[in-house]
């Protein structure tokens, strides 16, 4: 199942937030803006330094995708809070394919991201839906 499903038909609340952005590097840190803004707005300042890591990871990822995959389509970032200290967020890329979880080299400097991911989320998944063509990852954090 896709979390995004009911995020992306229904209304934002007040709790809820989204940001449309280029497919280009230098939006990774204010998708991490967004979300810090969210966290720090909620008083779920726990949350933070695990949602921003996690946040990082996968707006970078669909970047990449994007730019690999030849996507001009926008990323969107949408973050909600569907229960009490409950985070959720998804990123949407229009880049063909679905990310896959890899171990490369300890020399390597990328490609550990689905792991982090996986490892620091308290749950987390890869859809198909969303505005246009691409994929959605997804994750959740609670307190």
């Amino acid at each position: 199942m896709c979390p995004s499903t009911e995020a992306a038909c229904r209304p934002l609340t007040a709790g809820d937030f989204s940001l449309v952005f280029p497919p280009d590097p230098g939006w990774v840190r204010t998708a991490r803006d967004a979300v810090r803004t969210a966290v720090r707005t909620a008083g779920r300042g726990g949350l933070a330094d695990t949602a921003l890591l996690l946040t990082s990871e996968v707006v970078t990822n669909a970047v990449n995708a994007c730019r690999s995959g030849g996507c001009s389509e926008p990323v969107t970032l949408y973050g909600e809070w569907p229960g009490p200290g409950t985070l959720r967020v998804l990123v949407h890329d229009g880049a063909p394919g679905l990310p896959e979880r890899r171990w490369h080299g300890h020399g390597a400097t990328g490609g550990r991201g689905l792991y982090l991911v996986g490892a620091c989320a308290d749950d987390w998944g890869v859809c198909r839906h969303g505005p246009g063509g691409g994929k959605s990852v997804w994750f959740e954090l609670g307190e």
